[in-house]
């Protein structure tokens, strides 16, 4: 394996230095310190050449294809949600103006195409918004629920309602007559947090063929119960990648309390390790679910520090798993309550994409593109 230094690695790029950073901290380009010099990177070769094969248009067709399930063109058609022009859309409804004045049932009800606004949930014995306790309920469902084949969409609708209440018992524990982001206020004791937690849960509720989303599609299309679907979304959501990205925006954070934010954002670049606070593939611009979240509370001082000098340093601007961070933060919520808010308004999302496929009709069954050993060949005679 090949290595190059920051110079060789734009000059064959041909780009700028916060563009070389930004793949870093994509993950497009793998990066790791100089041993000659730790306050200096070394950036893989492959990648680099990747890359600058795909800027100069010289890409296989195979490569094309294989690229579509990596921030590529869609591979599903789907009439839930889209991001184009650098905002987001649930069924052409422009998703941060939503968040000016909907809760989350009713972007549940926009997303599932017609379905009434309810209100959700049920008195349980949770005192507290629990994730384990949101794994278990819905694994208790999976094997009591029906399965999906040869149902109407009302009777699905009527289903995806009471997995909602389920998550909702779960992760918003509170009266059944309380909107969710009051419900998750008052759980959290925090009732001045009400409002920004309504926006945010709104403004997490879909975001098209993410990974969780594409997991709960795939489950979904085999024809099992709609709790499955939602369950293998939730697993999916936990990763690093994706819905736990937060901890590597706190692990930013106490990084820059004791480093400063300059110190922390480079030496976080010269171990090789992505900065989860920055950029998103979709929104060149700006994550716009950020840009409309953090406006409506203070942003504490660390995670100020940390968006300036971020900004200038990397050419992205911060993204949502930022935002949720500086939110729970700025609230003093619970350290695990940016997966609690993501997974409690995902859960809408997968349900209406869970119900979209069933309706297509289609087992989603991609074949590889073997790399393997060669297959051996028949020698009898």
């Amino acid at each position: 394996m090949s290595w190059l230094t920051a110079e060789e690695a734009l000059q064959a790029l041909k780009t700028k230095p916060q563009t070389l950073y930004a793949n870093v901290s994509r993950g497009r380009i793998h990066a790791k310190p100089d041993p000659s010099d730790p306050r200096r990177s070394l950036y893989q070769a492959s990648d680099v050449q990747r890359l600058a094969e795909r800027h100069a248009g010289r890409r296989k067709a195979e490569t094309v294809a294989a690229e579509t399930i990596r921030w590529g063109d869609p591979v599903l058609p789907s009439a839930i949600s889209t991001i184009t022009g650098g905002r987001l859309f649930y069924r052409g409804r422009d998703a941060a103006d939503f968040a000016d004045v909907a809760t989350l049932e009713q972007t549940a009800a926009l997303l599932w195409n017609g379905a009434e606004a309810f209100l959700s949930g049920s008195r349980t014995g949770n005192t507290s918004p629990s994730l384990q306790a949101a794994f278990r309920a819905l694994a208790g469902r999976v094997t009591s629920d029906l399965p999906s084949l040869g149902r109407s969409q009302a009777a699905l609708r009527r289903e995806a309602g009471g997995v909602l209440c389920t998550l909702a018992d779960a992760l918003a524990p509170g009266p059944p007559e309380q909107p969710l982001h009051l419900r998750l206020a008052a759980s959290w004791r925090r009732p001045d947090a009400a409002d920004c937690l309504r926006r945010a849960l709104v403004l997490m509720a879909d975001h098209e063929l993410n990974a969780s989303t594409f997991a709960a599609r795939v489950t979904a299309s085999a024809g099992p119960a709609l709790s499955a679907a939602v369950l293998s979304g939730l697993a999916t959501l936990t990763g690093p990648l994706h819905g736990a990205a937060w901890q590597g925006v706190d692990a930013l954070i106490e990084a820059a309390a004791a480093l400063g934010a300059e110190q922390a954002i480079r030496r976080t670049l010269a171990q090789g390790n992505r900065l989860s606070a920055f950029g998103h593939p979709l929104y060149p611009d700006g994550d716009i679910r950020a840009l409309a979240l953090l406006p409506h509370f203070p942003l504490p001082p660390q995670f100020a520090a940390v968006r300036e000098t971020g900004e200038e340093m990397v050419g992205e601007r911060v993204n949502v798993d930022f935002a949720l961070a500086a939110m729970a933060a700025a609230f003093d919520l619970p350290r695990e309550a940016p997966i609690i808010i993501f997974s409690l308004a995902r859960s809408a999302g997968w349900l209406a994409h869970a119900m979209e496929q069933i309706d297509s009709g289609e087992l989603i069954r991609p074949r590889a593109r073997y790399v393997g050993p060669a297959p051996e060949t028949d020698r009898r005679t």
